[in-house]
């Protein structure tokens, strides 16, 4: 693999998103064989993958991405019979929620088998499995022959990457290769449950709704403030549990209210912040959505609307790019509007608590 600032940009392969070109696929899947590191598309944002048995690969991926060492990876994989290669004492559960919701966003923890390395796990005795619902995603990994070990390629702590480009900006001189399929569908990671502990815990709200994963189980899942995005997990229990993630460079600033959203409250204390700071000389960004983009148009700042309040799809989905073109526009302070935490809101709040650097409560 290349070494960051080598200069040598990653090979890129462009490909048909529900029919990728069979020698793109096989070119990516010896490089991984080969232990290299190459970033794919899901359906949720672009992964940087490794065969997760070869060690040395899936060190590459930490290394790239300048990512802790303790924090785990997820294991993507293309049919239900890889489970039991990597996961031991699977409840009957498991079979339920993969037939309802596999393919697709939703990461299921289980006790590890020995056959899954320490480094991809972080050293813990769990494992983090999907299956993603791309076709190029399942099409690589068939390929590969086994599971891949991927987090989000982006470099540590950035907002994830929905778009190739995405990817070759954060980290295009420190991988082997891109399959570039265009933008992904939910814009958000996958929704992470852990299955061995009674009740189910979430450990990151995601692409799929908690509410949706209820249905299937019949019990209630247990949400721990963290992943609401408030504080951290002690250990790096999943991905996004610990550290600052999803961050943009500019300084973000969330203004919530303190039990139902007073919007109007919000935006008056959004305006009375972005007239200070731009009294200071600063380059403001402010996040909002299209019911009040208006009332922040006679500001001299970068106004950007991530869709309607009542769509948190729309929402989820711009919302890593909104953060991204923020930077590209060289924006100092970015003030953002909170969303209700239900359904895909719970998943925007917390990445919006991750990304800040300042919560104030109105």
């Amino acid at each position: 693999m290349k070494k960051e600032g080598s200069g040598v940009p990653a090979k890129i392969w462009k490909v048909d998103p529900s029919d990728p070109d069979p020698r793109a696929i096989e070119e990516a899947a010896s490089i991984l064989k080969s232990g290299g590191v190459v970033a794919f598309p899901t359906e949720t944002v672009y992964g940087l993958g490794a065969i997760y048995n070869l060690v040395e690969a899936v060190k590459k991926v930490f290394q790239a991405k300048k990512r802790p060492m303790d924090n785990p990876l997820i294991l993507h994989v293309s049919s239900f019979s890889q489970v039991s290669e990597l996961a031991v004492d699977i409840p009957l559960e498991v079979h339920e929620l993969a037939k309802r919701f596999w393919p697709g966003p939703l990461t299921i923890v289980l006790p590890k088998s020995a056959r899954v390395p320490r480094e991809v796990t972080g050293g813990l005795g769990k494992v983090a499995i999907r299956m993603p619902a791309h076709n190029v995603a399942l099409k690589l990994i068939e390929a590969a022959g086994a599971p891949i070990a991927a987090p989000s390629a982006n470099l540590s702590g950035r907002p994830s990457p929905t778009t190739a480009q995405h990817v070759i900006e954060d980290l295009g001189d420190a991988i082997d290769g891109i399959l570039d399929a265009g933008e992904t569908l939910y814009g958000v990671e996958s929704t992470v449950i852990d299955l061995t502990s009674r009740p189910p815990v979430l450990l990151r709200p995601g692409s799929m709704p908690v509410e949706e994963i209820e249905k299937v189980l019949g019990v209630k899942i247990f949400i721990p403030s963290f992943a609401r995005g408030l504080g951290e997990a002690e250990k790096a229990v999943a991905p996004g549990t610990k550290y600052r993630h999803y961050s943009p460079r500019a300084t973000l600033i969330l203004v919530e209210s303190r039990d139902t959203i007073n919007i109007e409250k919000v935006v008056a204390k959004i305006r009375e912040l972005a007239t200070y700071h731009l009294g200071l000389g600063k380059k403001v960004g402010i996040l909002c959505t299209d019911e009040t983009r208006d009332r922040y148009l006679d500001l001299p700042a970068e106004v950007i609307s991530l869709g309607s309040r009542r769509d948190f799809f729309q929402i989820a989905k711009r919302l890593y790019p909104s953060l991204r073109t923020f930077d590209s526009k060289n924006v100092d302070i970015i003030l953002a509007e909170p969303v209700e935490e239900r359904g895909l809101g719970l998943t925007i709040m917390n990445r919006l608590r991750k990304a800040s650097s300042q919560r104030i409560l109105v």
